[in-house]
C-alpha cells in the first residue's frame, strides 16, 4: 500500500498532546525526549509547525515531526524547552524532533514526513530549516537533503550532536 493511501498528513489536534509526548518517551531516551509539559507547550503555541502522520487503519499518531519558527540561524539548546522563543514569522525553523514508532519504521514513513514538512515550509517562504542529530543519524538526513554543518553549539541530553540544514530556496 502506498505511503499516502495508508497515512493522513496533518497538524496535529489538541487532544493529541498525551499520545505525541508517550511517543517521544518511546522514541528517545530519558536524557532526550520532550517532557510532556514540553510537548503541550509546543502543541499550544507551534500547532502548523507539527506534522502528524495518522494511520488511516488505527485513528492513531505513527510519527510526527515538530519545531519551532525563528530568525536565529544557530541552533541553541533553549528552543527545545522555551516556546517563547517560537517567533510564527520567523524566517527558519528549528527542528526539535522526528519521532517514529518502532513498529513503523524502515517503511519510509520518517522521509515522507521530513519531505511533506520541507514542502509545506517551502511554500510559507520559509529560508532554512535546521536540526541536529546524533553522528548515527547524519547520513539518514543527508539523504533527505540536509548538509552536515559540523558539531553543534549543543549537548542536550549530554550528547555530542551534528548541526544539520535545509535550505529551503
Amino acid at each position: 500500500m502506498d505511503i499516502l493511501e495508508r497515512f493522513e498528513f496533518r497538524n496535529i489536534e489538541q487532544t493529541e498532546t498525551e499520545q505525541a509526548a508517550a511517543i517521544e518517551q518511546i522514541c528517545f531516551p530519558p536524557n532526550e525526549a520532550c517532557s510532556e509539559k514540553s510537548m503541550a507547550e509546543r502543541i499550544v503555541k507551534a500547532k502548523d509547525l507539527f506534522l502528524v502522520a495518522v494511520d488511516k487503519e488505527t485513528g492513531k499518531i505513527a510519527g510526527f515531526l515538530n519545531g519551532i519558527a525563528t530568525d536565529e540561524s544557530r541552533f541553541r539548546d533553549e528552543f527545545f524547552t522555551d516556546v517563547s522563543l517560537h517567533n510564527p514569522e520567523g524566517r527558519n525553523i528549528m527542528l526539535l524532533g522526528l519521532d517514529v514508532l518502532p513498529q513503523y519504521r524502515r517503511q519510509g514513513l520518517g522521509r515522507e514526513l521530513v519531505y511533506q514538512y520541507l514542502q509545506r515550509e517551502r511554500e510559507k517562504c520559509r529560508q532554512e530549516v535546521f536540526l541536529t542529530c546524533l553522528d548515527s543519524k547524519v547520513e539518514m538526513y543527508k539523504k533527505f537533503g540536509f548538509a552536515d554543518r559540523g558539531i553543534a553549539n549543543s549537548s542536550w541530553g549530554g550528547e555530542e550532536w551534528h548541526e544539520m540544514s535545509c535550505i529551503l530556496r
